[in-house]
Formats: C-alpha cells, sequence, structure tokens
C-alpha cells in the first residue's frame, strides 16, 4: 500500500496516491488509518482503490463481465492507472469511474479535505481539484500537472511520489506488483520503518510475556495442583501411568483445554505479527531475531510432573530422565535429586518397595530373588562357586599344545587293560576287540575333568597288511560301562584322526584326535576298543581295498604285529563341591529365606544347561546332569528324577519358558 504524505503550506496539498489491497470488499470507513487525513495539518488530498482480491481473480478467470475494459485489467494495470492519476486527472478518474461501474471487484474514492474551498466527497464524478492561494482568491484547477507542460508531466510524478511516497529520501519504484523506494545516499535506510518495525518487536514480546503467563496459571491453577497432590508416592511413576492418572482427571482435562484455546489465540498472533515485522524490514539492513513460541505438547506437562516429583530439591526444578531414572540439575553445586521409589511391575521390577525405604523393593515377582533391595534374575552370579567350567585357551593354542604335548594340559590316567601291555607287541588279528581304558577320578573326588583331545602311538611290524580301526567310549562321571556315550567320529562336523609318520626306524603313527573347545566333554573313563582290519590292493590296482580278518584257525597264519607305543588323554581338571550342589537340592524343599527355593531351581536349570550343552552332536543333548547327579553325589534314581520333574515343572512358569529334553545316559 502506498501511504500518503501531507504537505502544510496552508492550501491542499498535492494529490496523494493510495491502493489498498484487501481480502474483502471494504468501506471507506474501514480505510487503514495512515490514509485518514491529520488535523494537524492544513488539508489532504488521496486517492484510494479497494480490491476484492478473490473477486479480482475470479473474473480474471472467468473472463471477468462483458465489459472488455473491465476483463482486461490486472493490477500492474491498475497500478499504472493509478500513478497516472497524476499526469492526466480527469482521463484516469473517467477510465476508473467506468471500472467501478463495470466491475464489483473494485471501489475507488478521492478524498479531499481542508480549510478553504475542500470539501468531502465520496462521489467520484462529483470531485474536483482546488488549489487555494488564499480566501480572497480561489482558482479551480483540474490538477497541478494540468498546468506543466507535457514535457515536465513525467518528471514531475516521479518526483512527487519520491516526495510523497519516500519522504523525499529516494525514488518511488514500483515492479511486480511491488513498490518500494530507491534510497539516495544520504538516507541508506528510507525503505526501513524503524518505528513500525518497533512497536511490532514489542508487541511480539508481550505476546511471549502472555504465552510465559499463561502456562505459569496453568502450573499453578488449583486443577494443576490437586492433581499434584493425588499422584501416587508409593512407588515410582513413569509418563504413561501419569497419562492414564491424567486423563481420568476431568477438572484437570477442561483447565488444560483452556490452556490450549488461549495458547492457540497467542500463537496465531504472534505468527501474523512475525509476518508483518519480516515484510516491514525485507529491504532494511538487519533483519529482526524472532523466538519462535510453540504450544506445549501433553508430554511437556507429563516429563514435567515426573520432574515436579523427583527432581524439586533444593529450590531448584531439574529435569527427570526417565530411563536412567535420575536428574538433570541447573546448579551442579547443589543436587535437585529427590527421592526416586522403586519399580513395581512384572519381571525384575519390584513385585512391592519398601515401608522404610522407598527406593529398595520389599518383594520380588516370581522368578526373581531380593538381593539388598534390588530383584536380580535368580541365578548364581557365576556357577563356578558348584562346578567349573571354562578356560581361557583357545582352539589354535589348543591345537599348539597338543602338536607339542605340552604337560600343561596332559591328564595322567590310569592304564587299565587285561589283552594288551603297552609297548608290547601283540597279533591283532587273533582277536577283533580290545579294551583299552583310562580311568582318571579314582583319587580326585572334589574334581571333575574336561577332555580336550587324545594322542596314541601305534606301530606296524614291516610289510604288515593289518590297519588299527579304534572305536572311543566316554563315560562322563563313572557307573557302568554302559552309561558311556560313543565319539561320532569324522560324523556331523566332529573331528577325525589325524595320522602322523614318526621319523623312527619303526614303522610307527601318531593317532591324534582334537576336540578343541567346541566338541570337549567332561570324562572319568575312556574306553577304546581296537581292532583291525586287512588292507590289500584291487584288482585295478588304483585303490586300497579293506576287509576283515577271519578268526585265525592256524597260528602260522599272520598278517602282522602291532603295540601300543604310549597314550595320552589331553583335558583339565576343575573345581567341584558337591556339598554345595546338595545344599541347592536341599532348599527345594526346605527354603531358609523367602525366594531362595526359586534361586535354588534357577541355579540347578544353570548347572543343567551348562552341563548338557557339553554332549556330542546329536538330536537330542545326553542328559549328563542327571549322571553327574547319580554317579558324583551317589543320589538315587528315584530323587534323581524328582528333581528333574520339579525342574520341568519350574521352568514351565517362567516368562520364556521353552520346553527342554534331553536324552536318557544314566540308569
Amino acid at each position: 500500500m502506498w501511504a500518503p504524505r501531507n504537505r502544510s503550506d496552508g492550501c491542499c496539498p498535492i494529490k496523494v496516491l493510495s491502493i489498498a489491497l484487501r481480502n474483502s470488499l471494504s468501506s471507506p470507513s474501514d480505510t487503514n488509518t495512515a490514509l485518514q487525513p491529520d488535523t494537524k495539518y492544513t488539508g489532504e488530498e488521496s486517492l484510494t482503490i479497494f480490491v476484492d482480491k478473490s473477486k479480482f481473480s475470479r473474473g480474471q478467470q472467468n473472463g471477468g463481465t462483458s465489459n472488455t475494459t473491465a476483463s482486461s485489467l490486472t493490477l500492474e494495470a491498475l497500478h499504472q492507472l493509478a500513478a497516472s492519476y497524476f499526469i492526466d486527472r480527469d482521463s484516469t478518474l473517467w477510465k476508473l469511474h467506468h471500472l467501478q461501474i463495470a466491475s464489483t471487484a473494485i471501489k475507488v474514492t478521492e478524498t479531499r479535505t481542508g480549510p478553504l474551498g475542500c470539501s468531502n466527497y465520496d462521489n467520484l464524478d462529483s470531485v474536483s481539484s482546488v488549489l487555494v492561494h488564499s480566501q480572497e482568491n480561489k482558482v479551480q484547477l483540474q490538477g497541478l500537472q494540468a498546468i506543466l507542460p507535457s514535457y515536465l508531466r513525467s518528471n514531475f510524478v516521479q518526483a512527487a511520489l519520491g516526495y510523497i511516497g519516500c519522504n523525499a529520501e529516494g525514488q518511488f519504484v514500483c515492479k511486480g506488483n511491488d513498490c518500494w523506494c530507491q534510497c539516495s545516499k544520504e538516507f541508506p535506510q528510507c525503505n526501513c520503518p524503524e518505528a513500525d518495525i518497533h512497536s511490532q518487536e514489542n508487541y511480539l514480546e508481550r505476546m511471549r510475556e502472555a504465552w510465559r503467563q499463561e502456562n505459569q496459571e496453568f502450573q499453578e491453577s488449583d486443577e494443576f495442583q490437586n492433581f499434584m497432590g493425588k499422584l501416587p508416592t508409593q512407588s515410582a511413576l513413569n509418563s504413561s501411568r501419569i497419562q492414564q492418572l491424567w486423563r481420568t482427571d476431568s477438572a484437570l482435562q477442561q483447565r488444560y483445554r483452556q490452556l490450549e484455546s488461549r495458547v492457540s489465540l497467542l500463537l496465531s498472533k504472534t505468527r501474523r505479527t512475525a509476518n508483518k515485522l519480516f515484510s516491514l524490514s525485507k529491504r532494511c539492513r538487519t533483519q529482526p531475531k524472532i523466538v519462535s513460541l510453540r504450544e506445549r505438547p501433553l508430554s511437556y506437562w507429563l516429563q514435567f510432573t515426573l520432574s515436579i516429583l523427583y527432581c524439586s530439591e533444593n529450590n531448584q526444578l531439574g529435569f527427570y530422565a526417565e530411563e536412567l531414572r535420575t536428574c538433570a540439575c541447573l546448579y551442579e553445586s547443589s543436587s535437585c535429586q529427590g527421592v526416586v521409589p522403586c519399580k513395581v511391575g512384572d519381571g525384575h521390577r519390584c513385585a512391592s518397595c519398601s515401608v522404610d525405604n522407598r527406593t529398595r523393593c520389599s518383594s520380588c515377582n516370581p522368578g526373581y530373588v531380593l538381593s539388598h533391595g534390588v530383584c536380580k534374575y535368580a541365578v548364581p552370579n557365576p556357577t563356578d562357586h558348584y562346578l567349573g567350567f571354562e578356560t581361557d585357551l583357545q582352539d589354535l593354542e589348543l591345537r599348539y599344545l597338543l602338536q607339542h604335548r605340552d604337560d600343561r594340559i596332559t591328564t595322567h590316567a590310569i592304564f587299565v587293560s587285561n589283552d594288551v601291555r603297552l609297548n608290547v607287541w601283540f597279533d591283532p588279528s587273533w582277536r577283533k576287540r580290545m579294551l583299552l581304558t583310562l580311568k582318571s577320578n579314582k583319587f580326585k573326588s572334589n574334581r571333575i575333568h574336561m577332555l580336550l583331545g587324545v594322542s596314541l602311538q601305534i606301530c606296524m611290524t614291516k610289510n604288515s597288511t593289518l590297519e588299527p580301526v579304534l572305536s572311543v567310549y566316554v563315560n562322563p562321571f563313572g557307573g557302568s560301562h554302559s552309561e558311556s556315550w560313543t565319539m561320532p567320529i569324522n560324523q556331523n562336523g566332529y573331528p577325525d584322526w589325524e595320522k602322523t609318520k614318526l621319523d623312527i626306524p619303526l614303522d610307527c603313527f601318531n593317532w591324534t584326535l582334537t576336540l578343541g573347545n567346541r566338541w570337549k566333554s567332561f570324562f572319568e573313563t575312556v574306553h577304546f576298543y581296537l581292532r583291525s582290519r586287512i588292507r590289500t590292493e584291487s584288482s585295478q590296482g588304483n585303490e586300497t581295498v579293506y576287509f576283515e580278518p577271519l578268526e585265525a584257525t592256524d597260528a602260522s597264519q599272520n598278517f602282522g604285529y602291532m603295540k601300543i607305543h604310549s597314550m595320552q588323554l589331553f583335558g583339565y581338571s576343575m573345581h567341584f563341591d558337591p556339598e554345595a550342589i546338595q545344599d541347592l537340592i536341599l532348599q527345594l524343599d526346605y527354603p531358609y529365606t523367602q525366594g531362595s527355593q526359586d534361586s535354588a531351581l534357577l541355579q540347578l536349570m544353570e548347572i543343567r544347561y551348562r552341563v548338557n550343552r557339553l554332549s556330542p552332536p546329536g538330536p537330542l543333548p545326553l542328559d549328563l546332569f542327571a549322571c553327574l547327579l547319580r554317579h558324583r553325589l551317589k543320589l538315587s534314581s528315584s530323587e534323581v528324577q524328582r528333581i528333574l520333574t520339579t525342574l520341568q515343572t519350574f521352568s514351565a512358569k517362567q516368562p520364556f519358558y521353552k520346553e527342554y529334553e534331553a536324552a536318557k545316559l544314566c540308569s
């Protein structure tokens, strides 16, 4: 909008051009106050064109009225027509008069005021321009530009616009439906209305203060304070629980909707003012810095409520971090952290908080045990207190130690055999099977042993056609030979024998089986079954054929001799406390503290899982745990079965229950 400039020279002023663009058609009484005559001046003359933008743009799309002059009218043409008012007033007013009649989108008003000969008219046809020199001499003119030569009229209009529109501080320029001042060097800020900008900035500041006041009043309202007073304090609350309680408080809900309505209105006013401020300052050297206000959502007030509950000590309010259950305080010198009660809920949370100290649990949910005021999963911290399991040796290190037969992993077992003696030649063909037994736990009842590998040195006579075949059975904790499991050599990823020729005159080989960390397992006795097969070449001569030797009936028939030069087991011994495990079993029937029965059951479940995990590959793990109870704790079969049934019943009650099955090994 082009704002008028006034003159005080004792007569009516030079014409003032004003175009008001509005969203709806307005009456002259709705004109911006900047266009109204100022009583302290002697006179004013103005031309005001009101444009209904919606009708104007719709008329252009639909072809306007039947009048061709109105239908071809654009905002740019309207600006040019208004500017020609200073050059040819009569012709301009005639065109505007007919446009006003032809189109309902515009309304034109010429207003003139003054003490002598100047009047106020609303009828465009009856207004005439009057320039008053004195009361004695009145000169009727059609416009000051009418007395100027044609070659001066354009310069006159430009100068008049610069004087009126730019306060003589620059040249008035219009382009692209926008008008501004091209400032002179003496007035570089002529396009920056500082007074208006300061006024809008002050209004924004008042809006920010009103926004802060609305939030403060809600915080101090009776509804919010009553809500805070009714919150439970016996256990810790989270934002979800606060939201549930919030939605059940009807008085608080009504007060919060009132806050939302008021803040929404303030934010709407703030946005409009900010847009005006940016528009006023778009050609200023510096742009305004506006702090954007936002409506505080419900999540803010939920977090704010938690902060008041738990972070409002020492006269300061901090920020409560729900996940960490701690407060971020404003001042490091003093803490704002208050008492945060224990969490009550399912799983590892408390079943109830202590009356004496709300930060600690007084009872736990099933499957958890109370430990120093905290509910913990009732599994022993490490099970090594009852039974050792691990070694820090890696597979590559184990292989190196096995290859060098290092004493650190050598198990000193006892060789027992009724058929073969070590380092003595024998004829294996007369008997298909041979039993070699290594006992390890004869004198070590408080230790259990882990098998990592086996090594044998087997020698053959020259030109022997026999080939040794070994089957290995492992008895984990004792008992009869039938309670052993067979090594699935070279099956399902299980390792195979490695044969290495020894650099000695005899035809001897090292037979090594490396289990490593993956296939290691418990052992007490290892049974070796040695049989032989006859090696021969096929008739084609390109492959080796093996077949079983017949029972020797002729002593002169001999296929060669064999001897076991040495035999070693590799592994390590681990701690084993049968009395501690017995104490766990006693707690199943006689718990001595709250939760100790659940703790004992979970500990036994963990021990069972870790023991049975060291089974050989197969569809189901072997129940080595039952063998441990049966032969190392000397429990009866019925007692072992009762313990396994109790464990199964207890595990079915756990939140992440998964049915556990194991293959029976020991009777």
